[in-house]
């Protein structure tokens, strides 16, 4: 997973989308708001990104949306920008019914499963 650096993180905005990679799956989140002092940043979760079992597509990915789930409380340096040329395209298909890689059930599990690996991986970080 790249990690940004602390000077960086800081300049995290509000209504910015950033990305937690790890292990090949990518969590999308809009920043609510950064709290320099701790280190963390407040984030809405937007959407995870799992590749699906045949990978050999960048577009092979399944989708869960997390838009109506928890925020979280997270440490600046484990994010980095999400560019908008990787966003959009996901983001509508969020938005498109007939998009058969979106699964609006189980998101809740699938994020809580992301939070446990990442915990694990970085524990030095929380």
């Amino acid at each position: 997973m790249k990690q940004v650096s602390i000077d960086l993180a800081q300049e995290f905005q509000p209504r910015q989308i950033i990305c937690l990679e790890h292990e090949h799956t990518c969590l999308y989140v809009e920043v609510i708001e950064v709290i320099s002092a701790r280190q963390v940043c407040w984030v809405r979760p937007l959407l995870l990104a799992i590749p699906s079992d045949n990978q050999s597509l960048p577009e092979d990915l399944i989708l869960y949306d997390l838009r109506q789930g928890p925020d979280l409380l997270w440490p600046t340096s484990l994010f980095r920008l999400a560019w908008d040329t990787e966003v959009m395209s996901l983001l509508g298909q969020l938005h498109n019914p007939d998009t058969s890689s979106v699964r609006n059930l189980d998101g809740g599990k699938q994020l809580k499963d992301f939070v446990d690996r990442v915990w694990q991986a970085y524990q030095s970080e929380f």
